[in-house]
């Protein structure tokens, strides 16, 4: 018979073995630190947008349906047989080919699938900065390139985005004096957003091209985060970065302009070489996207299927765009509103005796309305509303916040030189 005991590499010392017990190594700061600054917006969608009685801080349009998105039923069922393994880990051939075609000048080898638009600048990031590297960064904006930017490079600089006013318009426009300070020789990435959010302003051509001739004259990359790009109030899509700059770079997806944030499908668009430096990034994030969202994605960039999607969204805007501006125009006196070109956004300024977030926080908490403050887009004394959604949606968030708006009393007196603009735009309808 083997004993328990003959297995033990030295029977003698069996008996006396004892397990030794080491002191728990004690952490100065927090117990799970976060090595890279919260993302204060998507903290508060993620912890909010599905506990509230009406959501206002989506950016998109509401979302189609497969049925919707796919059409013939034959093709419905043959998605049914699909077999779930692993797919493409770049994406598909055909998928690649479709985004490629949306871009021009572009083809497959250009185009890297990755899990929604965030990813893509996540991978942007990761892969091209290092520590003594800065980023310079549109303000107001979608804060992710902030912290990535912080965590990633040595520092981040700004330059804006103003109101102003050209002739009977008022527009955000780019104020090239700051991007002339924001761009140096340290300045490796410099990050655009147009469609920009949260303004939904369109950057003019001559915008764009101050913004080439900077990268150009600095070395930098151009990342242009562009997932806004087909959802145009005027129709008319809006010019992309690329084929501008040798260094540039677009991150999109189909969350926003094509209302399918549910596949989670997003893409680059970069010179051949930093797609395969970004594709080996992602062997460290996603891996592959879901083979179900490839192919619908494929579906949906079809050019005929693409436009019909893109048509579908600008009329959503349309429609919707006009209450929301019937609805501003009863609170001229505390609110400054410039029209958006493109989105489903609007992004308010006030004159509240309030912060934003503490704004915010109060819609959600008494009116049971989600919003995004404008300290979470860095540009505070602003809201960030959402009217992509149904009319019934958008009528009953704005009602709550009309409540709120009656609670908090009087507007703030403006500052002396601080002019209000109420601009409607050509959108804007008779108050009914």
């Amino acid at each position: 018979m083997i004993s328990r005991k003959s297995l033990h590499p030295h029977p003698g010392l069996l008996s006396f073995a004892r397990p030794v017990l080491l002191p728990a190594r004690r952490r100065s700061g927090p117990e799970f630190p976060l090595r890279i600054q919260p993302f204060k917006m998507e903290r508060w969608q993620s912890l909010h947008d599905h506990q509230v009685e009406v959501n206002l801080s989506e950016s998109g349009v509401a979302p189609l349906c497969v049925e919707e998105l796919v059409g013939d039923p034959e093709q419905v069922k043959r998605l049914m047989t699909l077999d779930l393994g692993y797919g493409h880990t770049g994406g598909s051939p055909g998928l690649r080919e479709q985004i490629a075609s949306f871009y021009p000048g572009a083809n497959r080898d250009n185009v890297l699938v990755t899990c929604g638009g965030a990813e893509a600048n996540y991978l942007a990031f990761w892969t091209l900065l290092e520590k003594g590297d800065r980023v310079a960064v549109e303000i107001p904006n979608y804060m992710q390139t902030v912290g990535l930017g912080r965590a990633y490079a040595t520092g981040t600089d700004f330059f804006r985005l103003r109101r102003q006013r050209e002739g009977a318009i008022t527009r955000w426009g780019l104020d090239l004096d700051t991007l002339d300070r924001g761009v140096t020789r340290k300045t490796r990435i410099i990050l655009i957003t147009n469609p920009h959010n949260p303004t939904g302003a369109i950057l003019t051509e001559d915008e764009m091209q101050a913004v080439v001739a900077s990268a150009r004259r600095t070395g930098s990359w151009i990342v242009a985060d562009e997932v806004y790009r087909g959802a145009e109030l005027s129709g008319r899509l809006t010019p992309s970065f690329w084929g501008r700059h040798s260094k540039a770079v677009i991150t999109a997806g189909l969350s926003k302009a094509f209302g399918l944030p549910g596949l989670r499908i997003g893409w680059v668009v970069a010179p051949p070489r930093l797609i395969s430096a970004l594709w080996s990034h992602k062997d460290y994030t996603s891996i592959a996207p879901s083979l179900l969202s490839d192919r619908l994605a494929t579906l949906a960039m079809e050019p005929k299927r693409r436009e019909a999607i893109l048509e579908r969204t600008r009329s959503i805007l349309r429609t919707n765009l006009p209450m929301l501006e019937r609805w501003i125009a009863t609170h001229d006196d505390r609110l400054e509103y410039t029209p958006p070109q493109a989105g489903a956004i609007a992004f308010l300024g006030y004159h509240l005796p309030v912060g934003s977030i503490p704004l915010a926080e109060k819609l959600r908490v008494a009116q049971s309305v989600l919003v995004v403050a404008g300290d979470q887009c860095g540009l505070p004394r602003h809201l960030r509303i959402g009217y992509g959604y149904s009319v019934e949606n958008l009528r009953s968030g704005l009602a709550r916040i009309d409540r709120a708006l009656a609670e908090l009393g009087s507007p703030e007196i403006a500052r002396p030189g601080r002019k209000r603009i109420s601009s409607l735009g050509r959108h804007s309808a008779p108050c009914a």
